[in-house]
């Protein structure tokens, strides 16, 4: 009989152990991903080559300003293909005042063009179960987010930047 405790103590500890070490090496990578952009934000601004907040980038191509979490502050855009990245700090989710939610993974990439990301990968919105959103585009008073079927929300809820609450998985 204690050998069989033993056994099943030694396997639950051992499960235990393997959920924390996936845990701490998850953080590393959150961890990493936030010095990466730190890293080239600073390298940009030594070589002179300061970029445009990422609000108002949004408000260039027509976008609402809080289609991001407020702590997406890093990003790469290439004006000549048009290529955004996102780099977020963590995987996180965030509530707009219309009751919608966005999840973000810790680097989300798209095209931009005038009122409209395409392309986009990393970001899911909740229609009853999580949906990856394909696309975004706006109108003078909607925003519309393709994810396996176009989804129009009021633009004015994502017209204020808001906080991400940080979760475990995308």
């Amino acid at each position: 009989m204690d050998q069989m405790f033993n056994k099943v103590g030694s396997y639950w500890l051992g499960q235990k152990a393997n959920k924390q070490f996936d845990s701490v090496g998850d953080d590393i990578n959150s961890i990493s991903t936030s010095i990466e952009g730190g890293t080239k934000w600073l390298v940009n601004k030594i070589k002179g080559t300061m970029q445009k907040p990422l609000p108002e980038l949004l408000k260039e191509y027509d976008l609402p300003v809080g289609i991001f979490p407020r702590d997406a502050t890093n990003y790469e855009f290439d004006e000549q293909t048009k290529k955004l990245t996102v780099l977020i700090p963590s995987v996180c989710e965030v509530g707009y005042k219309d009751s919608s939610v966005l999840k973000f993974t810790t680097t989300v990439t798209g095209y931009l063009e005038k009122g409209k990301l395409s392309d986009v990968e990393g970001m899911k919105t909740k229609v009853m179960i999580w949906v990856k959103v394909t696309s975004i585009s706006v109108d003078s008073s909607k925003v519309y987010f393709t994810a396996g079927m176009k989804k129009s929300r009021n633009r004015d809820a994502y017209e204020v930047l808001r906080d991400g609450v940080r979760v475990d998985k995308f």
